[in-house]
């Protein structure tokens, strides 16, 4: 059957991989331990720290392939219409961040203001200026999903010496937050209003502000402070316990906590810090923001290119795929530089173990001993696969690697993980099943079922069938709606083959969906044993969503066991923007640049409606919905501050044969020379077509236009009979 070696409790498998194990050596005799316990239920998985602070610059920056795999709890962006940088709206970025499944979204009420620190032009000022931005909130749809932040950092800000109880300061600020509290209130009887959002967590001040708040009846709905210090990883759990005691001796029930700004600027990016503040967040069930320390529009880092991975963008993907609920975690030291946080999923019988961190060393060892198994549930042994990512910074991530995989006996109810040469910058995550397991996990391009999103009646399944790959399967009930999301990875943009392996009992039919649209309907026929139903697709370069969706109806179940992704071909058309049959009206001309895919591209389209590029003779066999990619640069900025980039996204306005118009914003590329891609759909009529860019606001220009090249979602794949038998299959794996 090709099964790797089994080995007993507290032995490495032989699937080590060669570059990421090796041998204890002396340095690392005294290897750090974590501990997971799986019998002690510490709550539901919150996915409390997947938050931002100006992660979405402008609708589509970035792109819902980036934000939707995180499962996204709660942002925090500027009032509407604000002046403290120029993007990241709050109204504006709202749709976006609630179709990925956001829950909340904060508004900093004082980045209505333009300086930073704001400009304090007194509070009969800003009363006005609250007066003008609630009942935008409350005509806004997503009207539920906001809280009112009124002030933002007041300890430097405004208010500087509140910490010193009874001062002028403290006195101040207690008299303003109850104005603007009520003045809040007054305009929107259904609001949610979160403060004191002081920068640090300040003890005896928070005493004296809920003390004050319940006296005067402006208690917020949600208590928010910053940690930004060094003093977060020895110092969180008292900050977390006291305030909870203050609650208690005042006789509040327990308030929502949101950390809306959290990490070092040295932490963005790198999965190894990052584990250290997502494990202490989610294990005290609260909210996070990651700090905006540089652009907006990259969820802090996380994302690079708009559509493309850092590596700290896989661990947050790790956690927003960890269901069921979290358990017991006790690694060597609660205020070491190691930690690790664990979920345990029932129904998947899947235990998640997320970890790293490493402090002073660049590497390390450990021991991940998991406890609490029950033989009901995983039997006498388990399959255990560890996966790591590398911190990248700001780069693109080439993903997660295998570093280990294997079979463990259990022994009283114990495994024993132990590893070695683990990288102080990078992440871990260690995924326990039932020992079903047909072959390796660690196939390039090959997308595993039963480690894929599932949704409704969908299941995770092992052992009833043969000849799998991985450690089992999904299946999907015929009489129920259920489905299956891949989040898949490619270097390019172009054509891939998507090859689904699959069994089905009935004459099925499978609706599959690309980066959340829906895109074709395939028939999955009834088959002895294991097919392959094959489909050539187009895909943006960077992270795709590829989901497959069963429909009720269908007469019987179908099996998935995984999803093969591999390099296509398909036709694709490009049309240059300097091209002589285009037309260039008002100020848009052609400009020259080397890093210009034909040398030139055209620039100065927009500020004002006469001033466009529109490509003409864009030319389809038939008419429907085509992949249009934009080749373009954008650099532009506004004004300066202390830390952060205020980059902008631009906006083209794209009109296709003079009547369909789509608004789109294009991200910073943070360089005239650098040009980058972007993909829209658009609806073309089978023959000619034109495409015109512009923007008539007179202080807003289009990117930079190099190139568009147009290409079919996905190519009429050719019937071809694929079925492989359990026994072909297995010999294939010896």
């Amino acid at each position: 059957m090709g099964k790797r070696k089994t080995w007993g409790i507290g032995l490495l498998t032989v699937g080590l991989v060669a570059s990421i194990l090796g041998p204890i050596t002396p340095a690392q005799a005294a290897a750090e331990q974590l501990t997971v316990d799986v019998s002690q239920n510490t709550g539901d998985i919150k996915h409390g720290a997947s938050g931002f602070l100006y992660g979405i610059g402008s609708p589509g920056v970035p792109n819902l392939n980036m934000l939707a795999p995180l499962s996204p709890q709660a942002i925090a962006q500027k009032a509407p219409d604000g002046l403290q940088h120029p993007n990241g709206d709050a109204l504006k970025v709202a749709p976006e961040f609630v179709e990925a499944g956001g829950k909340e979204i904060q508004i900093y009420m004082q980045d209505i203001y333009k300086n930073w620190p704001y400009e304090n032009l007194g509070m009969d000022d800003y009363l006005s200026k609250i007066d003008t931005m609630v009942p935008k909130v409350v005509a806004d749809p997503n009207h539920s999903k906001f809280v009112y932040v009124p002030f933002n950092e007041p300890d430097g800000i405004w208010y500087q010496g509140l910490f010193q109880t009874g001062s002028d300061a403290q006195k101040k600020f207690f008299a303003d937050w109850k104005t603007a509290y009520q003045r809040i209130r007054s305009l929107d009887p259904n609001a949610r209003i979160g403060g004191p959002t002081t920068s640090v967590y300040n003890a005896k001040f928070m005493e004296d502000f809920m003390n004050f708040a319940q006296q005067n009846n402006v208690v917020p709905d949600e208590i928010i402070w910053h940690e930004l210090n060094n003093d977060f990883f020895t110092d969180w759990y008292n900050h977390y316990n006291h305030y909870r005691g203050v609650e208690q001796k005042l006789g509040i029930s327990k308030l929502p906590i949101a950390i809306n700004e959290y990490a070092r600027p040295s932490d963005l990016g790198i999965p190894g810090e990052l584990v250290q503040w997502v494990t202490r967040l989610e294990n005290s069930k609260v909210n996070g923001m990651l700090a905006y320390w540089s652009a907006a529009g990259t969820l802090n880092d996380l994302v690079t290119q708009n559509n493309k991975p850092t590596g700290g963008w896989w661990l947050y993907k790790w956690y927003g795929e960890m269901t069921g609920h979290t358990v017991a975690t006790t690694p060597t030291a609660t205020t070491g530089s190691f930690q690790g946080l664990a979920t345990v999923d029932d129904a998947k019988k899947q235990v998640r173990v997320l970890f790293g961190g490493s402090y002073p060393d660049d590497t390390y060892s450990t021991n991940i001993a998991v406890k609490g198994l029950s033989a009901n549930t995983y039997g006498q042994r388990v399959h255990a696969t560890v996966w790591g990512v590398d911190s990248t910074g700001t780069s693109p991530s080439s993903g997660p690697y295998v570093v280990q995989e294997g079979d463990y006996n259990i022994s009283n109810g114990q495994i024993n993980v132990p590893l070695s040469n683990l990288k102080a910058k990078s992440a871990y995550q260690l995924i326990v099943t039932p020992d079903t397991s047909q072959s390796t996990v660690n196939n390039a391009g090959r997308y595993e079922a039963e480690y894929a999103k599932v949704d409704g009646a969908a299941t995770v399944d092992y052992g009833n069938r043969t000849g799998y790959s991985g450690t089992g399967y999904v299946t999907l009930p015929g009489s129920q709606q259920a489905s299956t999301q891949y989040v898949v990875q490619v270097p390019d943009n172009g054509y891939y083959n998507l090859d689904l392996r699959y069994a089905a009992t009935g004459n099925n039919q499978a609706d599959i969906t690309v980066n959340g649209e829906d895109l074709t309907t395939v028939s999955l026929l009834p088959t002895a044993t294991w097919n392959t139903e094959s489909l050539t697709v187009y895909l943006q370069a960077g992270i795709n969503r590829i989901g497959y969706s069963h429909a009720s109806g269908n007469s019987g179940s179908t099996v998935l066991d995984y999803l093969n992704v591999s390099q296509g071909t398909g036709d694709v058309s490009s049309y240059q923007a300097e091209a002589n049959n285009n037309t260039l009206s008002g100020t848009a001309k052609v400009e020259s640049s080397s890093s210009a895919s034909g040398g030139q591209y055209v620039g100065w389209i927009g500020s004002g409606a006469n001033n466009t590029l529109q490509f003409n003779n864009i030319n389809v066999p038939t008419a429907g919905t085509y992949r249009m990619v934009v080749t373009f640069a954008n650099a532009e900025v506004e004004g300066n501050h202390q830390y952060n980039t205020n980059v902008v996204d631009r906006l083209a306005n794209i009109t296709v044969n003079g009547d369909q118009t789509q608004s789109r914003y294009f991200h910073n590329t943070r360089s005239w020379s650098n040009f980058q891609t972007t993909t829209f759909d658009v609806q073309l009529k089978a023959g000619a077509n034109t495409i015109k860019f512009g923007n008539a606001d007179k202080d807003s220009y289009v990117p930079n236009i190099d190139l568009i090249q147009i290409a079919a979602p996905f190519v009429t794949p050719v019937p071809v009979a694929s079925s492989v038998t359990d026994d072909t299959y297995q010999s294939e794996n010896q």
